[in-house]
């Protein structure tokens, strides 16, 4: 029997099984996947559970099932690429693999500010996306919010607590000169005055020093507040950054044409965790799972893989509360209803995909 364990039901994990389950499966092969969580979440979606503008529910999605496939609900603590094991958080459980597919997804990268870990809420994954969810909705009237980081993530989760909470206020802390300084000049335009309108004030050339469990201080100015999310940037999962494989400058795997670890090319990475010289996001991690599927397709079946595709992304879409929105389709600006309902309309096609 041989077995392929996939890491992380995220966007690029569930791109590999459910490819895999798209084709004639051998039947010697057993496959388990791996997650905290039993669903698939739509990381994309995590700002509408802290604004609480949507159940949660509505960003989840049950595991297929399969005769040839099982499931590990847990936290990983280490993988042992020698012995081709994987360990458990305070579980006695071990996993063996004869392929392993590494898909754990990122954490929220804090850049050495103190107190920013202990302070901070996060949107990183479904269980801090829920806690930040309480504590936004718990916040008493014209309370106080700092959002630390004005990147997609960070502009999604302000207009989506605007929407949700007219009567608190929304302190959002950009690094830039300008929100979202890899859209043209048009998207930032019209992202800076929906924020102008909807009185999200914006702090530009943002400078965090430190974090207090009641206040930010940036740039020598301390401000006092009642909840801090911090979406100012990902690094790698904790348990790639521990493999001791040849990373890039970000701390992710560098990996072959082929998604695989060069010295050990029964080990897949893929997603955030792999280095690439496109942006990290769900997109990119789907299409990357789909290649791994196929390339796995060729492997279990004794043939020599073909070169995967380039991948093409299709561009970013972010949203401006329920009404409005913003994005970059095929090199084509796009602001206002039409990328808003379209980002809608690709949600509802990958849950009934």
């Amino acid at each position: 029997m041989r077995k392929l364990v996939i890491l992380g039901g995220g966007y690029g994990g569930i791109k590999v099984l459910t490819g895999l389950l798209g084709m004639a499966l051998p039947e010697d092969l057993h496959i388990t996947l791996v997650d905290k969580n039993p669903y698939h979440s739509y990381k994309t979606e995590f700002h509408t559970i802290v604004a609480g503008t949507a159940a949660d529910i509505d960003v989840r999605m049950p595991f297929p099932l399969h005769d040839q496939v099982q499931y590990e609900f847990g936290e990983v603590r280490s993988i042992d690429h020698k012995e081709n094991k994987i360990y458990f958080q305070g579980r006695s459980t071990v996993l063996s693999y004869d392929y392993l597919v590494i898909a754990l997804g990122c954490e929220d990268a804090y850049h050495g500010v103190e107190g920013a870990e202990e302070y901070t809420e996060s949107v990183q994954s479904y269980s801090k996306a829920r806690h930040a969810g309480l504590s936004v909705g718990n916040l008493k009237a014209y309370g106080k919010i700092s959002i630390v980081g004005a990147g997609l993530s960070g502009i999604e989760v302000a207009s989506e607590i605007r929407e949700s909470r007219p009567d608190v206020n929304i302190r959002l802390l950009d690094r830039g000169g300008s929100v979202l300084k890899a859209f043209d000049p048009k998207v930032q335009s019209h992202v800076a005055d929906w924020f102008l309108k909807n009185d999200v004030e914006v702090l530009h050339h943002a400078s965090v020093e430190y974090v207090e469990k009641d206040g930010v201080c940036n740039n020598g100015i301390c401000y006092v507040n009642d909840v801090t999310i911090w979406t100012a940037g990902v690094q790698p999962h904790q348990i790639v950054r521990d493999l001791p494989f040849e990373k890039d400058r970000y701390n992710k795997v560098v990996v072959n044409d082929f998604f695989q670890v060069p010295e050990h090319e029964n080990i897949y990475v893929i997603g955030d965790n792999a280095a690439s010289e496109l942006s990290p996001s769900g997109q990119l991690a789907g299409q990357q799972g789909e290649q791994v599927a196929i390339i796995l397709e060729d492997i279990l079946e004794g043939k020599e893989p073909k070169e995967p595709r380039e991948i093409r992304l299709r561009g970013t879409l972010g949203s401006l509360g329920k009404s409005d929105g913003f994005g970059s389709v095929f090199s084509q600006s796009l602001t206002g209803l039409l990328p808003r309902i379209t980002k809608s309309g690709i949600l509802w096609l990958q849950k009934r995909h």
